[in-house]
């Protein structure tokens, strides 16, 4: 049986985060070893939220962790991942707290193996078969203006440069290659491209996603320039991308501590 870990990286994520704790059904739970929230420093009540919620359900194997500063999106995930890799975990589910993607739509995918299958399994927002909801019409042609970008410099289709529900193996992560990449919210555009330079099996599903109560941390025209920019590099000297440090602050330790645990 797969040792899958179910990651949850949560900012801000207070009226939301309750609601994707909820998503672990029985169908979910047959899968899921083990279920890691981590708090990157959020100024709201999510981690009480956490905590109130470990506590109703004791049954879930669940742990909450806290970064020991604001390592951003990115940092989270490095979190995550070395915990994964530490701690004996086959693959790694990223499933965003604020309640955009549903983890239902990846569960198919596992029935059927395609995990064991692929070294990243990537949730596509903009593929064929994709059910979006209050995503407006401009934000999915630029997204799928970038995607085309992406697709064209890298030689390799892309659906989505970074959804909030993907799962990756953790045999891609030991060397942590992804180190070196932003903190930010553009970790997963190098992950992506990374993964085409390094030949890694990557499989796109479509997703559902849907806005409601969500507050966006992102700032469309900057992000545009940075993801541009970070293209750029990638297109001019592929090696020298992959070997560069591209991290805005450098962070010796992505570490955090244990706020909550269940008892199982």
């Amino acid at each position: 049986m797969d040792k899958i870990l179910l990651f949850i990286p949560m900012y801000n994520c207070e009226q939301q985060i309750t609601r994707v704790l909820n998503q672990i059904d029985k169908g979910v739970r047959k899968w899921v070893t083990e279920i890691l929230v981590v708090n990157n420093i959020s100024t709201d009540n999510g981690e009480r939220a956490v905590i109130d919620y470990i506590e109703r359900n004791n049954d879930l194997n669940i742990r909450l962790h806290r970064n020991n500063e604001n390592y951003g999106l990115g940092g989270s995930h490095k979190v995550a991942f070395q915990y994964a890799v530490e701690n004996g975990f086959d693959h790694v589910i990223v499933l965003h707290g604020d309640d955009q993607g549903n983890i239902d739509d990846i569960i198919p995918y596992l029935d059927k193996g395609i995990h064991r299958q692929s070294d990243c399994l990537l949730g596509a927002r903009f593929q064929k078969g994709a059910r979006l909801q209050g995503y407006s019409a401009f934000r999915t042609f630029g997204n799928k203006v970038y995607n085309a970008l992406f697709s064209l410099i890298s030689r390799e289709k892309i659906y989505d440069l970074g959804s909030g529900l993907n799962c990756y193996s953790t045999k891609m992560l030991k060397d942590e290659y992804y180190r070196w990449f932003p903190d930010n919210l553009t970790f997963n555009y190098c992950m992506i491209l990374a993964s085409v330079y390094k030949k890694h099996r990557i499989i796109f599903f479509p997703i559902s996603w849907r806005e409601e109560d969500q507050v966006s941390n992102v700032k469309l025209f900057n992000q545009a320039i940075v993801v541009l920019k970070l293209l750029k590099k990638y297109a001019l000297n592929k090696k020298r991308f992959m070997s560069e440090d591209h991290r805005i602050k450098l962070i010796d330790n992505y570490s955090s501590i244990v706020v909550k645990t269940s008892n199982k």
